[in-house]
């Protein structure tokens, strides 16, 4: 029997890489014959989570055949999902973003809730199916959780959010507070990337009526070292405007401690930007308190300006 393929977005962050994980687990504990795999490369905070819980990164494909069977984890939008995925057999849809671009030739399951992370859907599923939670995909679904949430400090983060780290954090051995304040400050050491890579760390492509778009975000401890790097970072985004025939690029520089964010923003429809958050863009940057949300506190506010 061909396995069925589990992946995540692309640029995948610590949600899509553990959402696929632990969805192979549960599907096998199913009887169900299914591999995990992504997308892209990892970046340095899930390195940390598979490094310190002991799991293997899954193989990284570019591409899948024509009737391929899969499930999608943590988005669902094809502009953000593999090439040929026109052309899959997919099955199944576990997410928590909003529902974009997606139509299937065949009935499937869909489950998408309004929560801060897949893996608190996964949670779920692990439960309505009776099947036991191991110490590695309890921390592994914890680690995603803290991730999407910023330890639940987000304003994505619900009551389900909380009710599953506090349980999955019995089961882990781990100590969420101090476990998760590690992890987010792993994924903050981007010293080593360059421009080019910083801007396409964790990058969604999305669509503003008739404009196209990317909102990029990169979590860091210290917002003013990262934006000594400003004019390397300009250069790569304004290539990538022109590479894709872009409207805007808004590149979101999120400071984890305090809750901020510094943005970037280029693009010949910046104005978009200028007009949802009524900040007049100096120098191509602004201020956002209180901002670490692309999908609730970013995302929204353009769609809606566009």
């Amino acid at each position: 029997m061909e396995k069925t393929l589990i992946f995540g977005h692309k640029s995948p962050d610590t949600d899509t890489i553990c959402s696929a994980i632990v969805m192979e687990n549960l599907q096998k504990k199913l009887g169900k014959e299914a591999k995990a795999v992504r997308l892209g490369n990892l970046n340095k905070e899930t390195e940390y989570v598979l490094n310190h819980i002991g799991v293997d990164a899954p193989e990284m494909i570019n591409e899948i055949e024509d009737g391929q069977e899969v499930i999608l984890v943590d988005h669902n939008e094809f502009s953000q999902s593999v090439k040929n995925i026109e052309n899959a057999k997919i099955k199944m849809v576990v997410d928590h973003h909003r529902i974009c671009d997606f139509q299937t030739s065949e009935p499937l399951y869909y489950r998408a809730e309004p929560v801060g992370c897949t893996c608190t859907i996964l949670y779920k599923l692990y439960k309505e199916n009776n099947v036991e939670i191991d110490k590695k995909i309890a921390g592994l679904m914890m680690s995603a959780i803290i991730s999407d949430t910023l330890l639940l400090k987000s304003p994505t983060k619900t009551q389900e959010d909380e009710k599953a780290i506090e349980e999955l954090e019995k089961i882990s051995g781990l100590k969420a507070q101090e476990y998760g304040l590690d992890m987010l400050k792993a994924g903050t050491d981007l010293s080593d990337f360059t421009a080019n890579e910083l801007i396409a760390l964790d990058c969604k492509v999305c669509s503003l009526k008739d404009k196209s778009a990317k909102v990029a975000q990169v979590n860091t401890a210290d917002i003013a070292d990262m934006m000594k790097r400003k004019e390397e970072i300009e250069e790569s985004i304004k290539n990538d405007i022109e590479k894709d025939n872009l409207d805007l690029f808004v590149f979101a520089i999120t400071d984890i401690i305090n809750s901020n964010s510094q943005v970037i923003v280029l693009g010949k429809s910046s104005d978009i930007f200028e007009r949802g958050f009524g900040k007049k863009l100096e120098d191509n940057t602004a201020f956002l308190p209180g901002v670490v949300s692309r999908k609730k506190q970013i995302l929204p506010v353009l769609q809606e300006n566009a």
